[in-house]
């Protein structure tokens, strides 16, 4: 059972794993250094910990105790309570949500063991919204597809906003970075898989088209600003592209992420 730690003090040091969240290079420079991650709210608490990552800490408003109970049950990890208000001073932004888990990170699996059995995976390059990264994972795990693979300049999928956005889906879909860019989708075809790249280029074909009839599929999106590169478009097997009214020629990428999950789930 967890320990209940009264807190009154927000400059009590241990909260420190908690403190400064809306600073994004000191959060990503301290979680990486200190191997842990951030959940935040009841659900997501709950999906981290019964996904079997290893909790440091909890932080919480007293109300939140009751509804958490059963997951503070299972763990020696201490469980600090402090009034909202303090917790504001300590993370930097209102807890609306009202609990906070401080989680252990575990290596990351290899690309093999990641890809092992599936048939659906989504491949991101250099993707640099958490929040985006966080769509397209919960996209990828309501519709079906079985793994992520993220080349090495993607946004963390365990930094706190990505796993809001997605609900937890971090945990259900299994997923690994790439070790090489320049190599990355060569990787991913040698593993049996068609990759098809999500572009604007003129020999795209309709996304319907594309993934018809394929049995093992690596949807390939770019990034945010110049979506793929040139290096990732040459080297996917079949270009594709959401057809649109004339007019507007593409979608956010985690408004795309989706529809072309959901019709590659139906090929």
């Amino acid at each position: 059972m967890a320990e209940l730690v009264e807190i009154d003090d927000p400059e009590d040091a241990r909260l420190l794993d908690y403190r400064d969240l809306r600073d994004v290079q000191l959060r990503k420079s301290f979680e990486s250094k200190h191997g842990l991650f951030l959940a935040e709210g009841e659900k997501v608490v709950r999906r981290a910990v019964e996904a079997g990552h290893a909790p440091r800490s909890f932080l919480m408003a007293p109300r939140w105790l009751d509804g958490l109970a059963d997951v503070l049950s299972t763990t020696d990890a201490p469980c600090y309570v402090l009034a909202e208000s303090l917790a504001e001073e300590v993370t930097g932004f209102h807890v609306h949500r009202g609990a906070l888990a401080s989680l252990e990170r575990r290596p990351l699996p290899t690309v093999d063991t990641v890809l092992d059995g599936a048939r659906s995976v989504l491949v991101l390059e250099d993707l640099v919204d958490h929040t985006n990264v966080g769509a397209v994972f919960r996209s990828g795990a309501a519709l079906g597809f079985d793994a992520v693979l993220l080349a090495p300049r993607c946004a963390d999928p365990l930094y706190r906003r990505s796993i809001k956005v997605a609900m937890g889906a971090v945990f259900a879909l299994p997923w690994t970075r790439l070790p090489d860019w320049a190599s990355g989708l060569d990787v991913v075809g040698a593993a049996g898989f068609t990759t098809v790249a999500l572009t604007l280029a003129d020999d795209a074909t309709p996304i319907e088209d594309a993934v018809s009839g394929l049995d093992r599929v690596a949807l390939v999106l770019g990034s945010e600003g110049h979506g793929l590169s040139s290096r990732w478009q040459d080297a996917a097997h079949r270009r594709a592209i959401i057809p649109m009214r004339e007019g507007i020629d593409s979608l956010n990428v985690a408004a795309a992420s989706a529809v072309a999950c959901y019709v590659t789930a139906r090929r």
